[in-house]
């Protein structure tokens, strides 16, 4: 017992290290001298048998251990005081650090929009917002709520839906005039079709389900992008059909600036949910957060504008 609290004070001691930027700066906030600090951090060293710094006389950085055991010291001390304060009841308000993820286009036109209204409410929560592409690996541990399209496939995550959600098919009316609608999925083979690349994932075919069954539509078309918001803008331009979650384009489809095709077909749900993972769940910053947009969806419906 006495091991595994000294381990954490060592932990706190070199997190605070990080933080404070240098040996002589983290002293000054603990109270004791700058060759005191030098010698807590030559034990630590010493006692994991790695260099987790490079130092020299003007700067130090980390090694790749000591990244590790950074990554690792935070996480362990962000679990040890969300517990303590999940037993003890004693924070009112949350606070923290809460690290966010979300796309790129949504996260920027609805996530980031909520976190302003977020931390409004609750000050002592700081935030960190990262969009991606795609959505984080399960077993990377740089986030704390990440907000995705579907539920996530592996079991050491909670999800939460905020909302339903569904992929529509559509086009600019100036595309439709020019082209055609098309009437049956096979027909989209003789269209441009924008396809929007995720990942390593096939984007060449769009699955689309009637009474009659599944059906998957080969697409062809000169435009490719792994920017959703890139493959709205072309559709807008005339250029071609898209297949876009209703959330991103309810704007668009509302002024009539795309219409809506192949109505009768159902394309795969995309609902949004927050996933978090299970070691989380007894942390108020992140149920609060989650609850705040689970909150702000049900308000907002399946509009377009974001959800504040």
């Amino acid at each position: 017992m006495k091991e595994l609290t000294s381990a954490s004070v060592e932990m706190a001691f070199f997190s605070l290290l990080m933080n404070a930027g240098s040996l002589t700066a983290a002293a000054r906030e603990l109270g004791i001298s700058p060759p005191a600090a030098t010698r807590r951090l030559n034990l630590l060293e010493e006692r994991l048998g790695v260099s987790l710094l490079a130092r020299t006389t003007r700067r130090m950085s980390l090694t790749a251990e000591g990244e590790e055991y950074l990554r690792h010291a935070r996480r362990v001390l962000s679990e040890i005081q969300d517990f303590e304060h999940y037993l003890a009841k004693s924070m009112v308000e949350p606070q923290g650090l809460l690290r966010v993820n979300a796309t790129l286009g949504f996260g920027r036109s609805h996530i980031a929009p909520l976190i302003s209204a977020f931390y409004q409410r609750y000050p002592k929560v700081h935030i960190e917002l990262q969009l991606t592409v795609n959505p984080p690996l399960v077993s990377d541990n740089s986030f704390d709520v990440c907000i995705r399209f579907g539920e996530p496939p592996d079991s050491r995550m909670i999800a939460r839906k905020l909302a339903d959600n569904r992929r529509l098919l559509c086009a600019s009316p100036s595309y439709l005039e020019k082209h055609g609608k098309p009437k049956t999925p096979r027909e989209l083979a003789r269209h441009h079709c924008i396809a929007i690349r995720h990942g390593d994932e096939a984007h060449g075919l769009w699955r689309l389900s009637s009474a009659q069954g599944t059906e998957l539509a080969k697409i062809n078309g000169p435009l490719v992008t792994n920017d959703g918001d890139i493959a709205v803008q072309w559709a807008l331009d005339g250029l071609g059909i898209i297949m876009r979650a209703e959330w991103d384009i309810a704007r668009y489809l509302d002024s009539g600036r795309l219409q809506v095709i192949l109505q009768n077909y159902r394309t795969p749900e995309a609902n949004i949910y927050a996933v978090y993972p299970q070691r989380h769940q007894m942390a108020r910053r992140v149920r609060v957060f989650v609850d705040f947009l689970g909150e702000a969806f049900a308000r907002k419906g399946t509009k377009s504008e974001s959800p504040v």
